[in-house]
C-alpha cells in the first residue's frame, strides 16, 4: 500500500472511528442485554455489526446513485453531511448524544417479555449505521477515484466494525473496568476530533461550489 492510499485508510478509518463511537455503543448495549444468556448476547453483537455493515455498504455503494436520482450534488451532500457531524459532534461534548442513547436503553431494558431481536434496532439503526457514519462513508466514497481507492474505504470501514464486534463482545467486562467516567472522557476527546473533520469538509464543499472551476 502506497502512502496516498496508507493516508486514506488513517482518515477514513478515523473518521469512522469517531463517528461509530464502538466505545460509545458497547456500554449502551451491555446495559441493553443486561441479565440475557450470553449466547443471545454473542448472536446479537453479531447480527448488529454485520447488519450495520450492510446498510454502510449499500449506501457506499448506492449513495451517489441516489443523490444524482434525487438532483442534489455531492458538494451539497459534503456540505450538508459536514453541517450534520458537525452537530453530532456538539452532542458529544456535551453528553446528549450518550443521554439519548441511555434513555433508549432504559425503554428497551423495562420490556420483560423476554430476550428482544435488538440486532436490527437500535443496534445496527442508529448506534453503529446511524446517520453520521452513512454521510461520512458516502463522503469518502464520493470523493474516491479508482476501485482501488474504494477498497482501501472499504476496509476502514470493515476494520471498524470488526473493533465494534469486539468490543460489544466484552462490552459486560469493558464497562467493569472503564466505568461511565472514562468512556465520558473519551467521548469529549472524540466530539473535538469530529468537529475538526466536519469542519474540514464544509471547507471543502464551499470551495468547490464557489471557487472550483
Amino acid at each position: 500500500m502506497d502512502t496516498a492510499m496508507l493516508d486514506l485508510f488513517l482518515t477514513a478509518f478515523v473518521t469512522l472511528f469517531v463517528v461509530i463511537d464502538a466505545l460509545g455503543v458497547a456500554p449502551i448495549f451491555a446495559t441493553m442485554t443486561a441479565g440475557q444468556p450470553a449466547a443471545h448476547n454473542r448472536l446479537m453483537a453479531i447480527k448488529g455489526t454485520i447488519y450495520a455493515s450492510t446498510l454502510l455498504l449499500l449506501f457506499a455503494f448506492g449513495g451517489e446513485w441516489l443523490l444524482s436520482r434525487m438532483g442534489v450534488s455531492l458538494d451539497a451532500f459534503r456540505i450538508a453531511g459536514g453541517l450534520m457531524l458537525l452537530l453530532m459532534s456538539l452532542e458529544m461534548l456535551f453528553e446528549k448524544r450518550q443521554a439519548r442513547r441511555e434513555t433508549r436503553a432504559e425503554a428497551m431494558a423495562d420490556d420483560d417479555e423476554g430476550p428482544d431481536d435488538i440486532s436490527v434496532f437500535p443496534l445496527a439503526i442508529p448506534l453503529l449505521g446511524g446517520p453520521g457514519s452513512i454521510a461520512a462513508i458516502m463522503i469518502f466514497m464520493s470523493q474516491a477515484n479508482d476501485w482501488t481507492a474504494k477498497g482501501v474505504i472499504v476496509a476502514a470501514m470493515a476494520a471498524n466494525m470488526l473493533i465494534a464486534l469486539v468490543l460489544l463482545l466484552i462490552a459486560p467486562w469493558l464497562l467493569q473496568k472503564l466505568g461511565h467516567t472514562f468512556g465520558a472522557l473519551i467521548t469529549r476527546v472524540f466530539g473535538v476530533i469530529l468537529a475538526a473533520l466536519s469542519m474540514q469538509l464544509i471547507i471543502d464543499g464551499l470551495h468547490n461550489v464557489f471557487f472550483a472551476a
